[in-house]
């Protein structure tokens, strides 16, 4: 709706100084010229909105023009109180803050949405931590969080998944992001973007220089382009699998992360026989090892090099654990 668009370019250009209208028309999904349209709808209504032309120019209010959110409607008053569960926030030191925010937006909703967002809250509870997850050495978030802030480049050292040797690095930060209850640290080095887990960084320091980072570019789209460099990256062993049905959540719920699809009935086989096939993906052979915690509910049907894995560590259990 055009109302919601135009509340949404004012609390916008209340945050920033000035926002470019083509950064506004990517935010609300429509044409730069409608953007401009909105504009000049404003100004006729008496909002201090103005556009400034050129390479630097942009869309600003007139400093010191405020307004409030009395504007929400009921879905976006629920939407501001599904949030995630207070870890995230307690790790950067703003559990506190985070309560204090939202007693005042509480107060400060139009009266007839208040019971909703309230009931919102205390019904639905995102908690993004996995089941299972092994306590892990975590670095100090809130001071991590204190240096990404400062806008300077930061000195790390960091240890790479498999090596015991700690390696010195000059980055360049974007932020922060927790992804499934692990925190990695979004950063270029040397131009490149990089994701480094923060529970394996063991120093972190701020650099005097300000970062480098490209001009236009935002965490969310680093983050955007990281991610789906892991999600298609196509190396690693592919294994593929047999499982028994009835262990088929349990599978999932510990190794789904391996799967490259959903698991399915064996060929020729009725469509609720004991046993199913998946095919997953490792990094190593090595790595299948990860399925000995199933037992015989889930077999390594291939490739032979997997076989061969598994059998060398049922021989070397068995030899551990031989009675003399």
């Amino acid at each position: 709706m055009k109302f919601d668009r135009l509340l949404s370019i004012m609390l916008l250009l209340q945050h920033r100084d000035q926002v470019s209208a083509k950064e506004l028309a990517e935010r609300l999904e429509v044409s730069q010229r409608t953007i401009y349209r909105d504009v000049e709808a404003l100004s006729a209504a008496g909002v201090p909105v103005y556009a400034e032309r050129g390479r630097a120019g942009g869309i600003r209010l007139l400093a010191g023009f405020r307004t409030d959110v009395t504007g929400l409607t009921t879905d976006e008053s629920r939407a501001l109180f599904v949030l995630a569960s207070q870890s995230a926030h307690s790790a950067l030191g703003l559990d506190q803050a985070l309560g204090s925010a939202l007693r005042k937006v509480m107060a400060a909703l139009p009266a007839p949405h208040r019971p909703v967002a309230e009931l919102t809250r205390r019904r639905i509870l995102v908690d993004p931590d996995r089941w299972y997850a092994p306590a892990s050495h975590e670095t100090d978030l809130e001071a991590l969080y204190a240096a990404v802030l400062s806008d300077r480049r930061l000195r790390i050292r960091y240890r790479h998944s498999g090596q015991a040797v700690l390696r010195s690095y000059t980055v360049d930060p974007y932020g922060l992001v927790a992804k499934a209850g692990t925190w990695y640290l979004v950063a270029d080095h040397g131009g490149t973007p990089r994701l480094f887990r923060t529970d394996r960084l063991s120093a972190v320091s701020v650099a005097e220089t300000e970062a480098r980072r490209r001009p236009g570019t935002e965490l969310v789209h680093v983050w955007q382009d990281l991610r789906r460099e892991v999600e298609d990256r196509s190396g690693g062993v592919r294994v593929a699998v047999r499982l028994r049905r009835t262990r088929l959540d349990m599978v999932t719920r510990i190794a789904g992360t391996y799967f490259t699809g959903p698991p399915v009935s064996e060929p020729d086989t009725e469509p609720d026989t004991e046993w199913l096939q998946v095919e997953m993906l490792y990094p190593v052979v090595e790595a299948v090892r990860h399925l000995l915690q199933f037992g015989a509910d889930v077999q390594v049907a291939g490739p032979p090099e997997a076989r061969t894995e598994m059998a060398r560590a049922v021989s070397e259990l068995a030899e551990a654990y031989t009675i003399v």
